[in-house]
């Protein structure tokens, strides 16, 4: 989406907490924080869409933030909590959802939740030992 074809907005109300969907309408993530940068007239804009408990943990603040990313990285075995970065400019669409006009596999939080706690569970179709 070029800077030219996107609408002002206000970004807290029109972006954060949004499903992300690819191309191909499979969920992505959610919108749990933003990359601002300044431009020359002063006025912020979006660069990036941070996605995942490296996002949301920051995001939250205090006490509970630091615990979901302490959290994420201990669950992950990664050694810095960086969120998920979705170029502003993969973004086809903005309405219900933010519609990506690129195909893009789940965020890694998700991907994390689905291969290690919904497939685990009974009757997910999916055997533990694969």
């Amino acid at each position: 989406m070029s800077a030219e074809r996107v609408p002002q907005m206000d970004a807290l109300d029109g972006l954060l907490d949004k499903q992300i969907l690819d191309r191909e309408g499979r969920m992505v993530g959610k919108v749990d924080d933003l990359e601002l940068e300044e431009r020359a007239d002063g006025r912020l804009a979006v660069t990036a869409l941070l996605v995942g408990p490296g996002a949301l943990g920051p995001r939250i603040g205090g006490g509970s933030g630091s615990i979901v990313v302490r959290t994420w990285v201990q669950l992950t075995g990664r050694s810095r909590p960086d969120p998920d970065r979705i170029e502003y400019g993969e973004i086809a669409a903005i309405d219900t959802a933010v519609r990506l006009g690129v195909s893009r596999g789940r965020g890694q939080a998700e991907s994390w939740t689905r291969t290690r706690i919904i497939d685990a569970l009974p009757g997910s179709g999916k055997d533990p030992d694969e």
